[in-house]
């Protein structure tokens, strides 16, 4: 099982990571209770709600926490073009891992009730992918998987669906579990219960509702598998050379190349959090105080001076408008 999000045998709290302060915004949900949001440095509450991350700020990734005990493990190395995690409520985990493309991943996660997203290392997007895991469920999705667009992972229907006679919930949450290498298509999407093997292809608007074992294409909706003991690679075929691809010989062949094998469990969901995770605490723990003021306050800087550009222009704009409706008021 996976540990707490944050406990006492984890060790105190930091002192040295950025708290509630003016580069957060904060402000009242729905439900009533308080939302903060923040963007990617090392941060922690007085409800328990944290980010594990020892390496530079960015606002290419902001985290929403609308309640407790949620905790974000971001590895040192992570980069995203675009990355937006909501914890809508407690005991949520978010993981990302490295990934050397700078601009290659994004995500919008929603993170539920005592639920878990996992995202391996050199996962790649074309475009902002949606994955949702809610009610004590989890998606995992392995290394070096790769998304083209309009893409979504979801563990979840978002409402429920009951039968009228029973009143009993028919649409239950299931975990998901997207296997290492597997290329996800176009525009396809991968259901609540779903298992899919390493070195997959998902063809292009598919709706996977099934288990796909591993070095298959699956096409269709739903998918169905319609050749076995395939694999493929990254280089693109008009981008990078060669230019002609006809054989295996004229790319860096992976480690995923292995037969179908259609008994085995597609995707064994993984029991532990990464190594690094731990690492990345230990490191948190042993940072000096202060040592993340200089950042912080930099991003106080920058956001003030973003609002004061925001209401310079808002102003301009004004006036132009008024100009605009004086010149046409002048001509009738």
């Amino acid at each position: 099982m996976l540990p707490q999000p944050w406990s006492p045998a984890l060790g105190p709290a930091p002192v040295s990571v950025t708290t509630d302060s003016s580069p957060h915004r904060s402000q009242p949900s729905q439900s009533g209770r308080r939302v903060k949001t923040v963007h990617l440095s090392a941060y922690a509450d007085d409800r328990g709600n944290r980010v594990v991350f020892t390496g530079s700020p960015s606002k290419s990734m902001k985290f929403t926490f609308r309640g407790e005990n949620n905790v974000a493990y971001i590895h040192p190395e992570a980069q995203a073009k675009k990355l937006l995690v909501d914890f809508n409520s407690d005991n949520g985990v978010f993981v990302l891992g490295a990934n050397p493309r700078p601009r290659g991943f994004t995500a919008e996660v929603r993170v539920g009730q005592d639920s878990t997203v996992r995202i391996g290392d050199g996962v790649s997007a074309t475009a902002m992918v949606i994955i949702s895991a809610v009610e004590g469920t989890r998606v995992d999705i392995g290394d070096d998987v790769m998304f083209a667009s309009q893409n979504q992972v979801r563990a979840d229907d978002g409402h429920p669906i009951f039968d009228i006679h029973t009143g009993k919930r028919i649409n239950e949450a299931h975990s998901v579990c997207i296997g290492n290498h597997t290329w996800v298509g176009f525009g396809s999407i991968v259901l609540s219960g779903v298992q899919i093997g390493e070195g997959s292809v998902i063809g292009a608007r598919s709706l996977v509702t099934r288990d796909i074992p591993n070095n298959v294409v699956a096409v269709g909706s739903p998918a169905q598998v319609i050749r076995k003991d395939i694999a493929w690679e990254r280089p693109h075929l008009g981008l990078t050379p060669p230019y002609y691809k006809p054989d295996a010989s004229t790319v860096d062949t992976s480690k995923y190349w292995r037969p179908t094998d259609s008994d085995a469990e597609p995707c064994p969901a993984p029991e532990a959090l990464p190594d690094w995770t731990q690492q990345e605490l230990e490191r948190m723990a042993a940072m000096p105080a202060g040592s993340q003021a200089p950042a912080t306050a930099e991003h106080a800087r920058s956001s003030r001076g973003t609002a004061r550009r925001g209401a310079g222009r808002l102003w301009r704009g004004g006036r132009a408008l008024a100009r605009r409706v004086a010149r046409r008021g002048s001509r009738g």
